[in-house]
């Protein structure tokens, strides 16, 4: 005989799968959307699917981050054709390089940043990824970081328009009924146990 305290696990942690399943579909479709928008510069892409991996972040923890954002990537490349090409390998080190800012962020500043925080980290993060990838494979040469500076302005500008699109998608879903276990923390969202 299954309790109802594993009946109510179960239903979460199907929740959980099925929400993770629509936040990366919804990112592969903006990362997608994004490739085939005109780029005034290369690279230059305001990073819209950062907006999904926040709101992956703040619900389900770090784990669902990456592997939201990793799993963008690789599905999203592939459905544009340029799966392992250049354009795949900026992609993946930009992303790894925003995760793992945004990962160090949520860890050593825990309760003292946001969702805005943690997107410019990420924005910077993808913004080195991307130059250091360029530079040792794609152009292989060091004179691309000096696009480093205009890069990073960017950055903080995509990355205060994703966290404050991410914070308000949070704030939104907060509202209905499958999230109703989570609570606002300080910059994350917990999940009361």
């Amino acid at each position: 005989m299954i309790s109802s305290v594993d009946k109510q696990e179960t239903l979460e942690q199907t929740r959980q799968r099925v929400f993770m399943a629509l936040f990366i579909a919804l990112a592969v479709g903006l990362h997608t959307f994004e490739a085939l928008l005109p780029n005034p510069l290369p690279w230059f892409r305001i990073g819209l699917a950062n907006i999904l991996a926040l709101t992956a972040l703040s619900f389900y923890g770090l784990r669902a981050m990456w592997v939201l954002s990793l799993s963008r990537i690789f599905i999203g490349s592939l459905l544009i054709g340029n799966l392992f090409g250049p354009g795949f390998l900026l992609s993946f080190f930009g992303g790894a390089g925003a995760c793992l800012l945004m990962s160090v962020g949520a860890l050593l500043l825990n309760r003292g940043i946001g969702l805005v925080g943690l997107s410019i980290l990420g924005a910077v993060g993808h913004i080195c990824g991307q130059l250091l990838i360029a530079s040792l494979v794609v152009v292989q040469h060091q004179s691309i970081w000096l696009l480093l500076p205009v890069f990073l302005l960017f950055a903080l500008i995509s990355g205060i328009i994703n966290g404050l699109a991410a914070d308000f998608l949070v704030d939104y879903l907060l509202q209905h009924p499958a999230f109703s276990a989570c609570r606002k923390g300080f910059g994350r969202h917990h999940v009361e146990g």
